[in-house]
């Protein structure tokens, strides 16, 4: 027998990247001729599609378990992983995605529509990938990131023009058989239709589909028999058709007594926001079993009644189809009705803008979190996260790599903002994550953290002198030369020394005024000879030190 399923629990599991490639390229006579790691696949992403055909749950409502492939892992040779394929969920159009807190993901009420439920992973670079000019043969390769895995809910509304709504018996079900080619389940006994049944009817060069809804008892809305099984699926229908039954035999039952129960459920049930109230909608009264005579004698007596409440009214059989024709014609002109308003509304609707992400949008956070041996700072993001399940922690090299990558997109600056010191714990992800004691680098604000209060590190540097300094010190010591050469002078004036030129006169002048023997002469003039050399050495010296300028000297400012 087969059951239908208007809800289920898909618990899915696509499938992770494949890891990168750490390879290098050898030759003969080029042992490392550079680095020729493969990129890995990316994983299988798990799509729900709305398909025409499928018109149940039940193969999920079985088989609730659904993952794909993993990508495969890169190879040397610059082979890459192959990705893999994507697996394609059919569902029933008019299926509403959610995921397990109840937020609504996607209502897919259009033909073709395609839903990445679960993506796959993204496949690891290889480590030709991360070559670079500063890093030319890396030695460590990105990993895959895992696929997505966790629990969706699926919520099936039937979509149909016309809804049919009635007390359980009351015909709905031989109603669709004989307006369409619907093959919905009747017998001779009274039962409840436990299943949605769609039945597309033609009239004249109109099409629009029926739907034979489980029946409906008082206190249906607040989920008595089938309750909200059955009006999940009146949702979205155009129209609604109430079926009364004028041939029950059930005491203290009648047509007018089953409408009212009938419209008090249908108020009481909360449609979507943005949706007509369900009594707000289009709704006609069929009288139904007008071949049985007591029946047709109960049509003709509450049809009055039923008129002067503004509904129009049909009296029909389904078992001799005596007036099925003016029915189908009526709800087939309510439907044009109907979608001619809804596509008025389609027109109005504001245009959607996707607006692309601010360039200085870090894509991150940094939460603080109360711990018990202080503050816990907790980075949620989809990069850092993707980076901490890309880097293999084994490898210090790709350690030092996702170091690099932090700090560019700026995570320390933040953590410093948010209060942290050094060796404060520092958690990448979600749940437990990646857990770091946190070490800040030179590159961002941390000479303001590690110097004592009160202080900056910075100002500790080496000072340097100045250009003016330089310029003082350089006139100070020419001015001490200067003040030297003075005295040299003045002494010299006072007799106190002579050069060797002086001197050489001065024994010519003696020597030829007093004519002193000629070995004395002899020894005399060796020693002012001596005496001569001595002394223009000296002078040489000093002119050396007058004009030579201090290699240091700076040179003056323009």
């Amino acid at each position: 027998m087969a059951t239908f399923v208007d809800h289920v629990t898909l618990h899915l599991r696509a499938g992770n990247g494949g890891n990168g490639c750490v390879s290098v390229k050898r030759e003969k006579f080029k042992p490392l001729a550079g680095p020729d790691g493969g990129n890995g696949g990316d994983g299988g992403d798990l799509v729900l599609v709305a398909d025409q055909s499928t018109t149940t749950l039940l193969g999920y409502h079985r088989s609730p378990h659904r993952s794909s492939e993993n990508g495969g892992p890169g190879m040397g040779d610059h082979r890459n992983g192959g990705n893999a394929e994507i697996r394609e969920l059919l569902v029933p159009i008019g299926t509403v995605v959610k995921d397990m807190e109840g937020n609504e993901l996607l209502d897919m009420d259009e033909p073709g529509l395609r839903l990445v439920v679960a993506p796959g992973g993204q496949g690891g670079l290889g480590n030709a990938a991360l070559s670079s000019t500063k890093r030319k043969a890396p030695g460590f390769a990105l990993l895959g990131t895992l696929g997505f895995e966790g629990d969706v809910y699926l919520e099936l509304k039937t979509v149909a023009d016309v809804a049919l709504v009635g007390y359980p018996s009351a015909g709905k079900s031989s109603l669709i058989a004989a307006m369409s080619a619907a093959k919905p389940k009747i017998a001779d006994y009274p039962f409840t239709t436990l299943h949605p049944n769609l039945g597309v009817v033609d009239a004249g060069e109109t099409r629009y589909t029926v739907a034979d809804v489980p029946g409906l008892i008082e206190g249906a809305s607040e989920g008595k028999g089938l309750g909200l099984e059955f009006l999940r699926h009146v949702e979205r229908c155009t129209a609604l058709l109430h079926v009364l039954d004028c041939a029950t035999l059930e005491p203290g039952r009648d047509p007018l007594s089953d409408l009212d129960v009938i419209l008090g459920e249908l108020g009481a049930y909360p449609v979507p926001e943005g949706q007509k109230p369900l009594l707000e909608r289009a709704q006609l009264i069929a009288l139904n079993k007008i071949d049985v005579p007591e029946g047709r004698d109960l049509a003709n007596f509450v049809r009055a009644d039923l008129e002067a409440r503004g509904y129009r009214v049909f009296e029909i059989s389904t078992v001799t189809h005596e007036g099925l024709k003016s029915l189908n014609y009526a709800l087939a002109e309510v439907v044009e009705a109907g979608r001619i308003e809804t596509a008025a509304a389609e027109a109005k609707k504001p245009r959607i803008v996707i607006r692309p992400r601010p360039v200085d949008d870090g894509g991150f956070v940094v939460r603080v979190e109360g711990g018990s041996f202080g503050n816990i700072y907790r980075i949620l993001g989809t990069k850092p996260e993707r980076w901490i399940q890309q880097t293999d922690f084994t490898n210090d090299e790709a350690v030092g790599f996702l170091a690099d990558r932090l700090a560019k997109l700026g995570i320390e600056n933040e953590l410093y903002k948010a209060g942290a010191i050094s060796g404060s714990t520092v958690i990448i992800g979600p749940g437990h994550g990646v857990i770091f004691d946190w070490e800040p680098t030179l590159t961002s604000t941390a000479e303001l953290i590690t110097a004592p209060r009160g202080t900056d590190a910075r100002l500790d540097e080496p000072k340097r002198r100045t250009s003016n300094e330089r310029r003082t010190e350089y006139f100070g010591r020419m001015d001490a030369k200067a003040s030297a050469r003075a005295e040299l002078i003045r002494e010299r004036e006072a007799g106190m020394w002579q050069t060797g030129e002086e001197e050489q006169n001065e024994d010519v002048r003696s020597g030829a005024a007093d004519a002193e023997p000629e070995s004395d002469t002899v020894v005399d003039a060796t020693t002012a000879e001596t005496e001569t050399e001595t002394e223009t050495a000296n002078a040489a010296e000093a002119d050396t030190v007058d004009t030579a300028e201090p290699a240091d000297a700076p040179t003056e400012d323009k």
